[in-house]
């Protein structure tokens, strides 16, 4: 009886020792995991633009005058030289000398914007020739494996942009020229600085070839010398405002390569930036936040396709990228003091590590130290994680 009672006492024992061991055994934590990867990394400025056209020409009355009916509409084709309209001069009263040396003083204005829109050709097209010697070196250390593929796509992106500038700059050599003949042109009736009589009427003329962005003036009318008849451009020749905050413009230069989403085709589009304008604006957020913002002026390398002038767009200006960056989920992430740190699995225990980290992008980070290729991170991580609590890894769908 002794014995079995003592057997009794054993088998008893033995179940409580096994139950409070069960109850006692740390629980273990359901989290959702992610590996440290090695691959490529871009840190983009990610806001919203609008397409503009390079340049535009508002075609003036040269003299005062009625004009006769524009028969032309929104986007109509213009070619160079062709008829606008033509203005029938109203009587004219004698010019004193005053009013002659102000006509004369316009033409010569005139002339000097053309002699400056003619140099600015000349030192584009020297600027053009040293982008396409550059390109033709950096093609032939690529050959030799002494630059990269990098280097030659930015220096064969400025000859490209080079060559729109060039072409833009001999647009206003075109609108210099014609403006220049628009002031000799108020000075044909005149005789004489003091002599009244009228004169044929005045043939307005496209300076370049381009399409109708806007009519001012449509209708016959009496119009006075100066008033902005017809506004023109070259809508092949587009370009983006993107406007930033100026805390993110300091980290942007020219050359800078820029990516064109959700612009209603498909894919993105390839644009370079080309300037930061030198001064900021005041703009009212969503949120009823007062911003300092400045403008971005990029240009497009890629073909614009059915864009016009005004569209919206959004840009990613890639201010960094590199193609072999160890990274790692942004959501690992937490702050320890003045440290980031994460949780790794180890062994199927999480184990805290401080990393210290580079660039960063609204999904993953760039890890310098602290982590290796395909070390398993918890990504969320909560209040009940510790270092040292068992956890169960679901890998984080993608």
């Amino acid at each position: 009886m002794k014995k079995r009672n003592f057997i009794w006492i054993i088998i008893l024992a033995v179940g409580v020792i096994a139950a409070l061991s069960v109850a006692l055994r740390p629980k273990v934590l359901p989290v959702e995991s992610a590996r440290v990867t090695r691959g490529s990394l871009e840190q983009t400025i990610d806001a919203e633009g609008k397409t503009r056209v390079h340049d535009r020409f508002i075609i003036a009355a040269p003299v005062t005058g009625r004009m006769a009916r524009i028969n032309l509409h929104r986007g109509d084709k213009v070619e160079r030289m062709s008829v606008i309209t033509t203005i029938d001069p109203l009587p004219l009263s004698p010019l004193d000398p005053r009013q002659y040396a102000e006509a004369n003083a316009r033409v010569s204005s005139a002339q000097s914007i053309q002699r400056e829109a003619q140099a600015l050709v000349e030192r584009t097209r020297v600027e053009c020739d040293q982008a396409r010697r550059e390109r033709q070196r950096i093609e032939k250390l690529i050959e030799t494996g002494d630059a990269s593929r990098q280097e030659f796509e930015r220096v064969r992106n400025a000859e490209s942009v080079c060559q729109q500038q060039l072409e833009a700059a001999r647009f206003k050599v075109a609108a210099a020229s014609s403006e220049v003949e628009a002031a000799r042109a108020a000075l044909i009736p005149y005789a004489s600085p003091h002599t009244a009589r009228s004169s044929a009427p005045v043939v307005v003329r496209s300076p370049v070839a381009g399409r109708v962005l806007s009519l001012v003036e449509e209708s016959e009318r009496v119009v006075t010398a100066g008033a902005p008849l017809i506004e023109l451009s070259n809508p092949a020749n587009l370009e983006i405002v993107i406007d930033v905050l100026s805390t993110d413009a300091v980290r942007i230069t020219p050359g800078t390569p820029v990516r064109i989403l959700n612009w209603g085709g498909n894919g993105a589009l390839r644009a370079q930036v080309r300037l930061i304008e030198p001064s900021a604006f005041t703009k009212v957020s969503a949120l009823g936040i007062e911003e300092q913002r400045v403008n971005v002026i990029a240009d497009f390398i890629d073909q614009t396709g059915p864009l016009g002038d005004g569209y919206r767009v959004e840009a990613a200006i890639i201010i960094w990228r590199s193609d072999d960056a160890l990274q790692a989920p942004s959501s690992a992430l937490f702050r320890q003091g003045d440290k980031w740190s994460v949780f790794v699995i180890v062994n199927g225990f999480a184990r805290q590590v401080d990393i210290e980290i580079g660039h960063r992008t609204p999904l993953a980070v760039e890890v310098l130290k602290g982590l290796q290729e395909g070390a398993e991170v918890i990504v969320h991580p909560t209040n009940d994680l510790s270092a040292g609590i068992r956890v169960q890894a679901n890998p984080l769908r993608k």
